[in-house]
């Protein structure tokens, strides 16, 4: 019977080694394949305080499949006839994020390049001292192409406060008459006030 010389021994550990790391890179690729994609998030920031805004609603464009419905009342909206479907059991319902912006401090908001690159909209509501809302409208145009960063005026006149934003992702839609409308296939809503 022969010894192992040291050669041999260290052939044998490399290929061992070479077989695990062969075997660890396969269960690493298909662990990270088989991952849920985290939601496409957007940060706000102001006064020294910044929230994670997840999405108040995400559908594909064709305004099925969705992974998050609106909670809260949605009568009235395209999301009141929509439900989570058994095909994606991880649907869940999306809230507004909080983060007060006092009056004189702008609405800082960074966007991930999947939004940025999109043709977004975002629909400020302020209100006036007697109660009133005010809305206005910016969108992607607005702003240096693919911007990933927005600033937002919370007092944009003496009378005016914002009091939340919402961020979408609009498609255009028809109705049974033939008139065409936009509508959000995904939205990120914050409140500020």
């Amino acid at each position: 019977m022969s010894k192992l010389n040291a050669r041999t021994i260290v052939a044998l550990a490399a290929a061992a080694l070479l077989v695990l790391t062969v075997a660890f890179v396969g269960v690493l690729a298909v662990l990270v394949r088989n991952a849920e994609e985290p939601d496409v998030t957007i940060s706000a920031y102001a006064h020294g305080k910044t929230v994670t805004v997840r999405p108040f609603s995400y559908c594909a464009v064709t305004m099925q499949h969705c992974s998050i419905l609106p909670e809260g009342k949605v009568d009235g909206t395209v999301f009141a006839t929509l439900t989570c479907q058994p095909e994606t059991p991880d649907c869940h319902r999306g809230r507004t994020a909080e983060l007060e912006v006092p009056a004189g401090y702008p609405l800082q908001l960074s966007l991930p390049k999947k939004i940025a690159d999109a043709p977004w909209i975002a629909q400020l509501v302020y209100a006036l001292p007697s109660g009133e809302q005010v809305d206005r409208v910016i969108s992607r145009n607005d702003y240096p192409d693919r911007a990933l960063a927005l600033t937002i005026d919370s007092a944009p006149e003496p009378d005016l406060r914002l009091i939340g934003v919402e961020l979408q992702l609009p498609i255009l839609a028809r109705d049974e008459t033939g008139n065409e409308f936009y509508l959000p296939h995904a939205a990120w809503s914050i409140s500020t006030a």
